[in-house]
């Protein structure tokens, strides 16, 4: 037989881990949404830049055209053209190229590092959260004892 305490009890305790879950859920969501919309931020701005200074080919020509044709392919991080393109003759050129596969690999080195941090700081706000949860629990056992 449980007395109305004891009801009142358990819905706010069903109510506070509702509550848990949606903060977790609302998390993971913010997480995906900024990671989609940095990798969009992050990549956007080097595409065109490669465009331009990369030698017409026969295959980017190729490539442009099956894409107009087709649905929309996962983004790729570093397209295959720049490692079958040959070497610019000019040093300049080649220098330039090689800058900017650094700053592709920097931004990819940096956004790993992001990703981890967000990872770590979900783990340490869902031990934070299960012990809280026990902790309620545990005092609503004690308040529970006749």
């Amino acid at each position: 037989m449980m007395s109305s305490y004891q009801n009142e009890n358990s819905k706010l305790l069903w109510m506070i881990i509702g509550g848990i879950s949606v903060v977790v859920v609302l998390i993971f969501a913010i997480q995906w949404f900024l990671s989609e919309k940095h990798q969009e931020t992050s990549i956007t701005p080097i595409k065109p830049t490669i465009e331009k200074t990369a030698t017409p080919s026969v295959t980017a020509t190729t490539e442009s055209a099956e894409v107009a044709n087709e649905t929309p392919a996962p983004i790729q991080l570093v397209e295959e053209s720049i490692v079958k393109d040959p070497i610019p003759a000019n040093d300049t050129l080649a220098k330039e190229e090689i800058t900017k596969l650094d700053d592709i690999y920097q931004q990819l080195k940096d956004q790993q590092q992001d990703l981890k941090q967000q990872h770590t700081d979900v783990d340490t706000l869902l031990k934070l959260k299960e012990d809280q949860v026990k902790l309620l629990e545990a005092q609503l056992t004690t308040q529970n004892k006749p």
